[in-house]
């Protein structure tokens, strides 16, 4: 089998296949966003689709081995080309940051939260990822709620942490940490509030971290994830995350559920 099938059994969508990096593809259950990843080096890969997979699919031709006698310079040249894209996306985050403005959203308000501004550029909603207190990228939220990140950027790692130097809390998005940041105050609880941005993510963040409090979005990625993280999790009814518990049942409901973990 061909790498392109396998990736297309899994339902990634690739164009034009690039060998040797990362690349980010659409799916066939999202063929609007890049919701899908591969690597290939010609004869072996990996494959993920983060709307089903919880970890990487790997692929290995059936064709016989021949060693490639370029294989160190093809790997030496993709490692300096990882870090020129990831320092051209940390130039770009700046620049971004730097020209947004502090003002509303249509996806906070559409959240729940139209009291807070945000940092907004152009039309996007700006949220900063760091990785040890560096700028490494950003995700930008559309006024529709499409999601995406810096082409090149690095993911793996970064968090935005809304700090009140208290107990560790990991979490996949942004608006379920805006929910669970108000329930703790309504319940006078301190918090440090990591925001992942990905399922896989939150095992990058969590697993840093001693025995945080998960809040799993409840669908079997993030479940799954929450498992590997800790055994302190809250979960919400089927296809739930905290947001929507909080927008059903108020903020003094949803702040009670979480105060048996607290």
């Amino acid at each position: 089998m061909r790498f392109e099938q396998f990736a297309e059994l899994h339902g990634l969508m690739i164009n034009s296949l690039v060998l040797d990096r990362w690349v980010r593809v659409p799916t066939t259950d999202h063929p609007k966003k890049r919701n899908g990843a591969y690597i290939f080096d010609g004869r072996a890969g990996a494959i993920i689709n983060f709307a089903v997979h919880e970890k990487h699919i790997l692929f290995k031709s059936d064709e016989p081995y021949r060693p490639d006698p370029h294989a160190r310079a093809k790997r030496e040249k993709a490692d300096r080309e990882k870090k020129d894209r990831q320092h051209k996306a940390i130039q770009r985050a700046a620049h971004i940051l730097d020209n947004s403005r502090h003002d509303y959203h249509p996806y906070l308000v559409k959240k729940g939260f139209p009291e807070i501004k945000g940092y907004v550029w152009l039309n996007s909603l700006v949220l900063p990822m760091r990785v040890n207190g560096g700028l490494v990228g950003v995700q930008l939220i559309a006024p529709d709620g499409t999601k995406r990140f810096l082409a090149g950027q690095q993911t793996k790692g970064a968090s935005l942490v809304l700090d009140n130097k208290g107990q560790d809390i990991v979490c996949e998005g942004f608006a379920t940490a805006l929910s669970v940041k108000r329930a703790l105050k309504q319940l006078r609880e301190r918090y440090r509030i990591h925001v992942c941005f990905s399922a896989g993510n939150m095992i990058e963040v969590g697993s840093r971290l001693r025995e945080p409090l998960v809040i799993a979005d409840n669908d079997p990625v993030g479940l799954s994830a929450a498992k590997k993280i800790s055994s302190r999790i809250w979960i919400g009814q089927t296809g739930e995350d905290f947001n929507d518990v909080e927008v059903r049942l108020g903020t003094g409901p949803a702040g009670d559920q979480l105060r048996p973990f607290l």
